[in-house]
């Protein structure tokens, strides 16, 4: 840091590294890639440069077999809200419709003070400009049923997000 100090070098942590790889879509290892998801390297977004046609590449079956069977891609959503709860490594994804498409595996702010993130879902639900529901914090529960709300009664709502590019232009 001294050496540093004359070229304004200074420490960062964890979080600017998360802003800037969210913001440009880059997977971490434990996250994106690998981790209790177990995704490889084509759900992550970099299948296409795995070299198939390498004689020395002793993994080609094991690869193929699981591009075969393969539902899920890692996509890029950004909140459409400033100043809501941050969503954290497996908090829940939706469709408009309710349905689990998904689970959040990284989140940080954006340059333009959104919240910008990466996500696993279904690779139908993945089109850009699709529209998410995200539950931040994974409620245990989220209330009670409609048909026993009554008048001051809360529940807890998932937050809109979008799909957007994956690699920002």
């Amino acid at each position: 840091m001294e050496k540093g100090k004359p070229f304004g070098i200074l420490p960062c942590g964890l979080g600017a590294r998360d802003s800037l790889r969210t913001e440009a879509g880059l997977p971490l290892y434990g996250h994106e890639m690998g981790g209790d998801l177990n995704l490889g390297v084509a759900e992550a977004g970099f299948g296409s440069y795995v070299k198939l046609y390498k004689p020395w590449f002793i993994g080609r079956q094991a690869f193929s077999d699981k591009e075969d069977k393969r539902n899920t891609v890692v996509i890029r959503f950004r909140f459409t809200e400033k100043a809501i709860r941050m969503a954290h490594h497996g908090d829940v994804v939706l469709d408009k419709k309710g349905k689990v498409i998904g689970v959040v595996t990284s989140c940080a702010i954006d340059s333009e003070g959104f919240l910008t993130g990466l996500a696993s879902l279904e690779i139908k639900s993945s089109g850009e400009g699709t529209m998410l529901l995200i539950y931040q914090g994974n409620p245990a529960s989220t209330g009670k049923s409609p048909a026993q709300l009554g008048s001051g009664d809360k529940v807890v709502l998932p937050t809109p997000a979008v799909v957007v590019s994956r690699f920002p232009k």
